[in-house]
């Protein structure tokens, strides 16, 4: 079972208020429905979410749904589930914000009384995903989630409700429809706690410590990779210097403190210029800092390159 299955099994099994049935039932059917005066039908590929809505539909409006099961053939093996509401379409629709006042026309965005308050809009968006998200499994994959919407303005719409809660969702236009998505790992994170996909989050968050533990683990270990080769590269320009003074015999320009450290980088190429300082502090009893050093390390280079330049 992939990581979004067992959040839409884990979402489909919450027990709600009335009103919180009706938003999540109305997210669900504005999200991919076809919708009639008539008639109501919504295909998924995921029992639970097809079981979720029978059971509202039958609790809430005392309606009975027909469920229909077909294989997909679209590149999947996966069932596909319809079910389709023919009992009582015009009260159930209109009682879940989905036409006008005048109760002739079907609406794209939900009546404000769907959405009122917290609870309801944290139901709703959890109807939309029950239906039409997919979240990728931290552990596998980049940190992802998204509703696949197929109209513009329901898109913008949800979009916008993801962002009261600061989750910096955002449209992305497809070849069919149009994709609202999270990448960032807190807030889709926030996103699973609103839906109260709570297991999912513990899981979420689980991985995403590791993974975080890791890549820090990495990055403190590729910037000591990098001080190293730095700390190399430095030495051996340094020693590279140092013989060449020697071999047009300028070496002896040097004061006998410069070619002590000259005498010192020779001996010990592989240390930084802190283990330099420690090294010479404690052989000659002398408290030589860092600084000093690089100093002096700076006024070999100096003559090496007036040497050159000559």
């Amino acid at each position: 079972m992939t990581f979004s299955a067992k959040i839409k099994q884990e979402i489909s099994n919450l027990e709600l208020s009335k009103l919180e049935y009706i938003s999540e039932l109305s997210g669900i059917l504005l999200t991919n429905a076809d919708i009639k005066l008539y008639s109501v039908k919504v295909q998924t590929e995921n029992v639970n979410a097809a079981n979720r809505i029978f059971k509202i539909v039958k609790n809430i409006y005392n309606v009975t749904s027909n469920i229909m099961v077909k294989k997909n053939y679209n590149f999947k093996k996966n069932e596909l589930y319809i079910i389709e509401i023919k009992k009582d379409v015009p009260k159930i629709i209109k009682d879940l914000g989905l036409l006008n006042e005048q109760g002739f026309e079907l609406l794209k965005v939900p009546n404000e009384f769907i959405v009122s308050d917290d609870e309801l809009k944290k139901a709703f968006i959890r109807g939309c995903f029950l239906i039409s998200g997919s979240v990728n499994d931290p552990k596998t994959s980049r940190y992802h989630l998204e509703f696949l919407i197929e109209n513009i303005e329901f898109a913008n719409f949800l979009c916008s409700m993801l962002n009261e809660y600061d989750l910096n969702a955002k449209v992305h236009r497809r070849k069919k429809g149009y994709m609202v998505y999270i990448k960032e790992s807190e807030k889709i994170s926030a996103l699973l706690t609103m839906i109260k996909a709570y297991d999912g989050v513990l899981y979420y968050e689980d991985i995403r410590t590791y993974r975080e533990k890791i890549n820090m683990s990495n990055r403190i270990n590729n910037c000591e990779q990098a001080n190293i080769e730095k700390s190399m590269k430095s030495a051996l320009k340094q020693i590279e210097d140092i013989n060449y003074l020697k071999q047009i015999d300028a070496y002896d320009l040097l004061d006998e403190k410069i070619k002590e450290v000259a005498e010192y980088r020779i001996k010990y190429p592989e240390s930084s210029l802190i283990e330099l300082s420690e090294i010479i502090s404690v052989e000659t009893n002398t408290k030589v800092t860092k600084s000093c050093i690089n100093h002096r390390l700076r006024k070999i280079k100096e003559l090496a390159d007036k040497a050159r330049q000559k």
